[in-house]
């Protein structure tokens, strides 16, 4: 009864806009006033527990070499490429609108940085191309899911660091999902463009054109690779990998692209400190409601009922992504995977799933929610951005998220899809 009246106040405060990191103190603050408990003295040291990890520092380095990245235009870049190589299809502009998510996804590692960069970029294009708001504002959203989910991730970093999975096999475990996910919005935006005759560009495929855009987008695709390849090739930390390639993102747009002044470092480092903070706010938050959650028996509760289904594979998957489903369109995602992530992850653990598949599940799955309405923050901003109504938004949604839980469903059944790059690393 205790974990129910929980969900439902911590609804409420969610529904009224409260800031989340605000709602996960003050929750247990209460509840330990009202009870006594425990010391007060619990709550900062559970809050100091939570973020006490070397690798965590290293999302501070992505945050900053994304904001370095937007600074030297290099998205502006990106976009070109990507209009040059499939630019000609129908309804171009918005496969490029996943392609150049799939190539930020690389340097960034978070899905509100996407979805406002690429947004900001592409849907005022997709808007003058004669493409509906909503299904671009959808479109968009959703594509930016990737950025959670292709190497380097935030996420990824976090979930790891609470279930000490190897972070190096998540990133590997990672690059195929992620580009599995671009596949099937493009395959949607495809069915939709024909039916509809969205626009396709009237300039004809150019191999010259196309590898012109890619020497000039050159320097910016060898950032992931550096980062990705030196964390998954055991040649750096995730915290070194991190601190080098915001070293060559400053380096790119100072020196060779020369389109970042110094004075721009000063936005580009404030910026980046405080949306790092933010993360490291909601994180610290998580450590006393993981406590309360543990002390009124919800974890335990959640992990009887799903291992109770777990006699039957089909059942426990099912239910599975229907809990996902349905947190998702209540609960942040950030806070779904920092909180109950390492929950579900023990609990397919012990069905038999390997433990890398069981976090690559969390972290699309609850990645997918970041979309998802009501709540979801990527929905909220490409509707910003798109300056269209929420509710066409997510009308526009549906056959997206049916799309991509379909592919959940097959990333649950086929562990090859998270497993093979992993296991290839470790061979």
């Amino acid at each position: 009864m205790e974990s129910i009246i929980l969900l439902v106040v911590l609804l409420f405060l969610i529904l009224l806009g409260a800031p989340i990191g605000f709602i996960l103190i003050l929750i247990p603050f209460v509840y330990i006033i009202l009870t006594d408990a425990v010391p007060l003295v619990l709550i900062p040291s559970q809050m100091f527990t939570a973020i006490d990890s070397v690798p965590l520092t290293a999302i501070a380095f992505f945050m900053l070499t994304g904001e370095l990245m937007t600074s030297a235009t290099i998205t502006d870049r990106l976009v070109a490429l990507s209009r040059a190589l499939i630019g000609r299809i129908r309804g171009g502009l918005a496969q490029v609108n996943v392609l150049v998510s799939m190539f930020f996804a690389g340097m960034n590692g978070s899905v509100v940085a996407d979805t406002a960069t690429v947004g900001a970029l592409v849907l005022p294009a997709m808007k003058k191309a004669g493409y509906p708001a909503a299904f671009s504002a959808a479109v968009t959203g959703v594509s930016s899911t990737i950025g959670g989910i292709i190497p380097p991730s935030i996420m990824m970093i976090v979930l790891a660091n609470a279930t000490e999975i190897s972070i190096a096999s998540l990133f590997a475990a990672g690059i195929i999902p992620g580009i599995l996910i671009g596949v099937v919005i493009m395959v949607i935006n495809h069915y939709f463009a024909v039916k509809y005759n969205f626009e396709r560009s009237d300039e004809p495929f150019s191999v010259r054109r196309a590898g012109k855009e890619l020497y000039r987008s050159s320097f910016a695709l060898l950032i992931p690779l550096v980062l990705v390849g030196s964390v998954m090739g055991g040649v750096a930390s995730v915290v070194e990998a991190g601190a080098i390639t915001a070293l060559v993102a400053l380096f790119t747009g100072v020196f060779v692209y020369r389109t970042i002044k110094w004075k721009d470092c000063t936005g580009a480092f404030r910026r980046a400190f405080r949306n790092s903070a933010m993360v490291f706010i909601i994180i610290a938050a998580s450590g006393p409601f993981s406590w309360l959650l543990t002390s009124l028996g919800a974890i335990g509760d959640l992990e009887t009922w799903l291992l109770g289904l777990a006699d039957s594979p089909i059942l426990f998957i099912l239910a599975l992504i229907l809990f996902i489903f349905l947190l998702g369109t209540v609960m942040d995602s950030a806070v779904n995977i920092i909180i109950v992530g390492p929950v579900l992850v023990n609990v397919m653990s012990q069905a038999g799933f390997p433990e890398v598949q069981a976090a690559m599940v969390v972290i699309v799955g609850f990645l997918i929610g970041s979309v998802t309405p009501p709540v979801g923050v990527a929905y909220f901003t490409s509707a910003t951005i798109a300056q269209v109504r929420l509710e066409k938004v997510a009308i526009a949604l549906i056959p997206y998220l049916v799309g991509l839980f379909l592919l959940l469903f097959f990333i649950l059944i086929v562990p090859e899809l998270t497993m093979f790059l992993p296991n290839l690393l470790s061979n």
